[in-house]
């Protein structure tokens, strides 16, 4: 009797179980047919490849606009609602108290009221455009569609999508991409701690480079410390974690005669992916490349004629106000020229189902980030609060007409002018034409600062002091630019792109040069490179980091069985970060323990959130550069403390370690160690959803490999893991753009039931391509679906 009852409920459980996951098989997008939708001018085809790649074939610009918020919508509907609640400071509403104080951030730098005035303000045309993405949305919104699990879960359904929501996320990827403010903060912190000299060692100016005294706020700093501790540990600095390589070479310089352009955008993974690759047809011609969703244009790719690449050039375009408070007057604060009122405003955020009510203030400099995390207020320094100065924080919405005028750009000269408008975030766009000819420009709004002005970005600043103040902007003419240079040859990894005796003040804060130089001395390995070629440099995972310190690998003495098993790993490594290699894994552990017993002891309470990769300072301390040796000496002991003596004990606590982690030596395995973190937001946080929604295929190279997987070095539960990436990839020969290729790190769907989910994730780990043809008789159609305007 009781085996019958039993087998009648597990009979029952997977009848249920059954019907669930059919019911939810029907949020699966209808692909092919017709379709009656309002909106549209004229009829438009969607063709899927293969690969769920979706050709739009549209009569005009506005209905392949329209026909892309289709394709987005159907695709990453869930995508689509996260990233607009992010934007908008909505995601406490579903997620609850761990997404407060983003929502709070979010508030505070006001990016909906922003993207609702630049709406107002924009031309006929762009907005037009926007419009039909928007009515492209809603229009699969208004089919009444089985919605994906993530809102079956959450119990809420998509809100009509706007205008002003597309405007609001490029605002949140240009935050995303704009960090100064925390390097600013780091620097006060490490200041405030260390001294001026010290913290400049450990936040080393550019290789080369000279270091450029700071101003004396040793008062100010002290009593602002804890507000930035605060704000640190609430938004960690990514420490250059967000870069991107890209390069060109000339027909001189090509196997074909013509310019081969490269593209890898190292961003944060998650899955589905950030990108979204389509191609857009119209009579004017073709658009191909990565779309973000939400956006109606191609954000990095080529048209007919040119195509164009991003790399984050971490420009200056950010600084830190400490304003003072009015004495007895908590509503003002001091300026040049006397007291002014704070402008305020009041938000509701609601948490769980309750109403919070918020009140953000803003200064003559911008929004005082001091308010966000409600423990940093009551840590803020009596008296004074942060306010942060962004040239981004601006309703002019000149950088979504940038966007689209890049996609409709013949030829360079038309894409520099396109690239006047592009205002935020400051990136490094190499591009190159089928007229032969390459460049570089540096796009964005970028403050002027005096001469006077001692700190020059570098740090917080009194608020009430005019020298400090910015003086307009620089002129597009004036931004770092290059155009077929001599060389053949341009190449940016997020390194110094300022040639020598360029005047004005643009970045300290350039990441080290070392995937700059790997790709330099790769390209000069060959006389004439091509697609191939860009491939295996995009592939390259030697790491500069192990170069350097391979020495001291080899030189140390462990004292212990465990240390000296990890040792044995790297014989005759050369620092080649593979995924099947055991040796990668032990120099990281060892590094990542060296670098805990070099500068723990100085930073003290400050290192749990100040523990980086920090390569260019490790390489320095480890070949006693200027010196840098003295940090191997524990300062909280007596007993001197050499280099050499660290490195051997580094192999004692990495053997360790790793046994604790992955057992034997013989089982160690750099890939095991270094998986794709692609969390899916949010179920990646749940464990036992996150093995159903993450991606987390096993990958190769480090945060210095061109090939980069930059990891997160305090993350004690999964130190190796690969956290910032590639996140797409392109390559382009101007001989043929249309054997140009393409690769993301998920798959086109972020609908888990789809076979498109995950199926580009193993390519994107062995660095291979797909290709996404414009003509139609080359694309080999899987699914073709034609949306038709309502009668």
């Amino acid at each position: 009797m009781i085996a019958r009852v039993l087998a009648f409920v597990v009979l029952l459980v997977a009848s249920v179980l059954a019907g669930a996951w059919l019911w939810l098989h029907q949020s699966l997008p209808k692909l092919d047919g017709d379709v009656s939708v309002r909106g549209l001018s004229a009829a438009v085809e969607i063709v899927r490849d293969k690969e769920g790649v979706p050709h739009l074939f549209a009569t005009n610009e506005r209905d392949a606009a329209f026909a892309i918020g289709y394709a987005h919508a159907q695709d990453r509907l869930w995508q689509l609602e996260f990233q607009r609640r992010v934007g908008a400071g909505r995601l406490a509403e579903v997620m609850g108290e761990r997404a407060y104080d983003t929502d709070r951030l979010m508030r505070t730098l006001g990016f909906t009221q922003l993207a609702e005035r630049s709406v107002a303000k924009l031309d006929a045309e762009t907005r037009g455009v926007l419009d039909s993405y928007a009515a492209g949305v809603n229009a699969f919104l208004e089919s009444e569609p089985v919605l994906p699990v993530e809102f079956q879960v959450f119990r809420i359904k998509p809100d009509k999508w706007k205008p002003a929501d597309t405007v609001a996320w490029l605002y949140v990827m240009a935050w995303d991409l704009s960090g100064n403010w925390r390097t600013e903060l780091a620097r006060l912190r490490y200041t405030n701690k260390l001294g001026a000299a010290r913290m400049a060692e450990l936040i080393p100016p550019n290789p080369g480079e000279t270091y450029r005294p700071f101003p004396d706020f040793k008062a100010l700093y002290a009593e602002a410390d804890p507000v930035a501790g605060e704000l640190l540990a609430r938004w960690p600095n990514p420490e250059h974690a967000l870069g991107s390589n890209s390069w060109v070479v000339s027909g001189a310089r090509s196997a074909s005669g013509k310019p081969v352009l490269a593209n890898d955008p190292h961003l944060g993974l998650q899955t589905p992916a950030l990108w979204y690759l389509a191609h857009l047809a119209t009579p004017a011609g073709n658009v191909v490349g990565g779309t973000l969703p939400g956006v109606p244009f191609i954000v990095l790719g080529r048209n007919d004629r040119v195509a164009w690449t991003m790399t984050t050039t971490y420009g200056d375009t950010q600084d830190l106000f400490i304003e003072r408070l009015v004495p007895g007057d908590e509503m003002s604060y001091l300026t040049p020229t006397g007291k002014a009122k704070f402008e305020v405003r009041e938000e509701v955020i609601r948490v769980d189902g309750a109403d919070r009510k918020i009140r953000i203030r803003s200064t003559r400099h911008g929004p005082v980030i001091s308010d966000v995390v409600k423990t940093a207020q009551s840590a803020t320094p009596k008296g004074h609060v942060i306010a942060l100065g962004w040239t981004a924080l601006s309703d002019d919405p000149a950088t979504v007409r940038a966007g689209l005028a890049i996609n409709r750009a013949r030829d360079r000269d038309q894409l520099v002018n396109a690239l006047r408008e592009f205002h935020a975030p400051m990136q490094n766009v190499v591009f190159a034409d089928v007229d032969g000819r390459i460049g570089f420009i540096a796009p964005a709004l970028v403050p002027k600062r005096r001469a006077d002005n001692e700190a020059m970005g570098r740090i917080p600043v009194p608020g009430w002091d005019a020298k400090y103040d910015w003086q307009g902007m620089l002129a597009f003419e004036d931004l770092p630019a290059v155009h077929d240079p001599k060389s053949g040859s341009i190449v940016t990894a997020n390194n110094k792109i300022t040639p020598p005796g360029y005047k004005p003040f643009v970045s300290v804060d350039w990441a080290a040069p070392y995937r700059a130089d790997r790709i330099e001395e790769l390209l000069a390995k060959a006389p004439r490179h091509s697609l191939e070629s860009f491939g295996r440099i995009q592939a390259d995972v030697r790491s500069r980091l192990a170069v350097e310190l391979l020495p001291a690998m080899q030189a140390a003495s462990p004292g212990t069985l465990a240390g000296r098993e990890a040792q044995r790993t790297i014989a005759g490594w050369k620092g080649e970060m593979t995924a099947d290699s055991a040796a990668p894994l032990a120099f990281m552990a060892w590094y990542r323990e060296l670098s805990r017993l070099v500068y723990a002891d100085e930073l003290g309470d400050l290192f749990p959130d100040g523990w980086e990769m920090r390569s260019q300072f490790m390489i320095g301390v480890m070949k006693d550069q200027g010196g840098l040796s003295s940090w191997c000496d524990n300062v909280s002991t007596k007993e001197k403390k050499t280099c050499a003596q660290l490195a051997g004990k580094a192999f004692d606590l990495a053997g360790e370690d790793l046994g604790k982690r992955y057992g034997l030596a013989s089982e160690w395995r750099w890939g095991k160690a270094h998986y794709a973190w692609s969390m899916h937001r949010p179920f990646g946080f749940v464990p036992v959803a996150s093995k159903i929604f993450s991606v987390t295929p096993e990958t190769p190279g480090d945060t210095n490999t061109v090939n980069v997987g930059h990891i997160n070095i305090r993350d004690n539960e999964s130190p190796f893991a690969n956290r910032h990436a590639a996140s797409l990839r392109t390559l382009y020969d101007f001989a043929d753009l249309e054997k140009s290729l393409y690769m993301h790190s998920t798959g086109q769907s972020g609908n888990v039931l789809s076979p498109w989910y995950s199926n580009l994730a193993d390519r994107w780990v062995k660095v291979e391509y797909i290709t996404i043809p414009t003509k139609r008789e080359a694309i080999q159609a899987a699914h073709t679906l034609r949306l038709q305007p309502a009668k």
